[in-house]
């Protein structure tokens, strides 16, 4: 197959699209390496940000490889669309249930494997987290943050997964700051987790971790059972 220039609208969906399509009709097989970005972006008339976030959709679920120095290369022919597809209509309670696993690991890992860097560098995010107004910049900077644990954990595939899941959780947390009946979770409960890390307590890491996520995925499951409620008594 061969590449078009795509059209307006959602251009990285549109890219990534067609980059699955070269996978899976052949013309890109499994161990070769695809196109460099300045190419693909030049055949698909899109910019280069648009086809590296492409790229790494595609490399976070296992169907491209990216190799520093080297390029990109096919690891496998599966197409992933559907998977991603449900990932996007996930709602606020289905990613903070997903939190909740990732952070309690992540911070018992960083607690064990955490340098003096780290700390300094999760303290700067903490930081930013805290001072972030608007609701936007609010969500993007939390985010950050639980993605500074996981690094300091060292888990490559957690890490991977995390970085996977970050737009979803940074968006789920703009909608709980415009949303005022679901709590947010304090400055406290996060520097808990910082704490917890610094020390080297893993236990009181993986507990802070879920003090974070809890009282918000509980609101959550409240008003979806008074939402349910309700629509049960209208009938």
């Amino acid at each position: 197959m061969a590449l078009s220039p795509v059209p307006g609208g959602s251009t990285v969906d549109a890219v990534l699209n067609q980059l699955q399509a070269e996978v899976s009709g052949g013309a890109w097989p499994i161990g070769g390496r695809i196109p460099a970005e300045t190419d693909l972006a030049a055949q698909l008339g899109v910019s280069r940000p648009a086809v590296r976030e492409a790229i790494r959709a595609l490399s976070h679920v296992g169907v491209l490889e990216v190799r520093r120095g080297d390029g990109t290369y096919v690891r496998s022919s599966a197409d992933p669309r559907p998977l991603l597809r449900r990932v996007s209509r996930a709602t606020a309670r289905d990613v903070f249930e997903v939190q909740l696993a990732y952070d309690v690991q992540a911070a018992r890992l960083a607690a064990r494997r955490r340098t003096d860097a780290d700390l300094v560098r999760l303290a700067d995010l903490l930081e930013a987290r805290d001072t972030a107004t608007e609701a936007a910049e609010f969500g993007a900077a939390d985010a950050r943050f639980h993605l500074g644990v996981a690094e300091a954990g060292r888990n490559p595939v957690l890490i991977e997964a995390m970085r996977f899941f970050i737009q979803h959780l940074g968006e789920a947390l703009r909608t709980v700051r415009l949303d005022h009946e679901v709590p947010e979770a304090s400055p406290e409960a996060h520097r808990a987790v910082l704490d917890a890390v610094a020390a080297r307590d893993a236990d009181a890491a993986a507990r802070a971790a879920a003090a974070v996520v809890e009282p918000t995925l509980a609101a959550l499951d409240g008003l979806i059972a008074d939402a349910a409620g309700t629509s049960a008594d209208d009938r």
